[in-house]
């Protein structure tokens, strides 16, 4: 009576454990994503906080698009580009988005080079001078005698001679005030700078802060080969699982899709997750970076072009911003999204 106990216990025991791996994250369960497959668990970090140009993570999640590739994401609040770097780099996160052009540079100072953009959010780099019409200041050359503030160290600092270069004004002519990214638009709006070097997406913000019109000038009027933000991950990823990487590039993708195709429903869907973020700015932020987010040529959302990467790295080496030889596919793995 006692063996046969033990008998039926091992046979149940048998039996919950088969249930409990089929449940498991474990790659081997992972191949499609389907129904009956293992879901995965991983984390992804935005770009900057919770903010408009975001918000397509978290209505990938709403929309049900990671749940449909089979994985369940923790999306965290990102930093900007050396923080989200460093968490991917310490296996806190398996995606992250940052700027392209900041982390080409990073990769080429030698600072950050195990990850891979697999897919572009936005087409042109964001970066841009603004400032309020009261200061005259409507082309680059109207900057020589004025102060800019930026962001100690940001993409929008180092690109800056490059973009004097080719906007043809002399850089030496215009003073630079660092300051923190959350405390430019206040400088601006207090007149203790003449204008500001940020994301053109702040637009809005710093109307409201400065209660005047804005005049905007985007880097990519002349660093045309630049992309903004993009989707990355790490080399090791790619090469262990990359049914994985290109499914959650896939819900990614979607949710940009769906974010710019319904702004009010997308900057809703932020609205919940950050309610002191309004819906309005996030409409406002959706809507002013949906031009950059489309590619030219019929090209599909979130395709990265070799030749504008290899430019990129030509012009940031030209700069003297990089000083290790960089190769497009040390900082691109062009596999994950259709070219066109």
């Amino acid at each position: 009576m006692v063996r046969r106990s033990r008998v039926l216990a091992a046979m149940l025991l048998a039996g919950t454990l088969a249930v409990t791996s089929g449940c498991s994250g474990s790659d081997s369960d992972d191949s499609a994503g389907g129904e009956g497959k293992a879901t995965r668990k991983i984390t992804y970090v935005t770009a900057f906080g919770a903010v408009g140009r975001d918000a397509f993570v978290w209505v990938a999640k709403e929309k049900g698009y990671f749940a449909e590739a089979g994985v369940d994401v923790d999306i965290k609040e990102g930093a900007g580009n050396v923080p989200n770097l460093t968490a991917l780099k310490a296996g806190e996160a398996q995606f992250a988005a940052l700027d392209f052009t900041g982390a080409v540079i990073q990769a080429g100072k030698g600072a950050f080079t195990e990850w891979r953009a697999v897919a572009a959010v936005h087409q042109q780099t964001l970066v841009a001078v603004m400032t309020t019409k009261d200061t005259k200041i409507s082309t680059p050359k109207d900057l020589e005698g004025k102060t800019l503030a930026t962001a100690t160290g940001s993409v929008t600092e180092l690109l800056f001679p490059a973009y004097a270069q080719l906007a043809g004004f002399d850089k030496n002519k215009v003073t630079i005030k660092g300051a923190q990214t959350t405390a430019l638009n206040g400088l601006m709006a207090s007149r203790q700078v003449d204008a500001l070097g940020t994301f053109l997406l702040s637009r809005t913000a710093l109307e409201n802060a400065t209660k005047k019109e804005v005049v905007v000038l985007p880097y990519s009027d002349y660093l045309r080969d630049l992309f903004g933000n993009a989707i990355i991950t790490t080399p090791t990823l790619i090469q262990q699982d990359p049914d994985l990487v290109r499914r959650v590039t896939n819900a990614l993708l979607k949710g940009l899709q769906y974010t710019i195709d319904h702004p009010e429903e997308a900057a809703t869907i932020l609205n919940k997750v950050k309610p002191t973020y309004p819906v309005a700015a996030g409409v406002g932020e959706i809507k002013a970076m949906t031009p950059y987010v489309k590619p030219a040529g019929g090209a599909a959302i979130g395709a990265m072009d070799e030749q504008r990467v290899a430019r990129t790295i030509a012009l940031m080496q030209a700069s003297g911003l990089i000083t290790q030889q960089l190769t497009p596919d040390r900082v691109v793995d062009f596999g994950f999204v259709t070219k066109a």
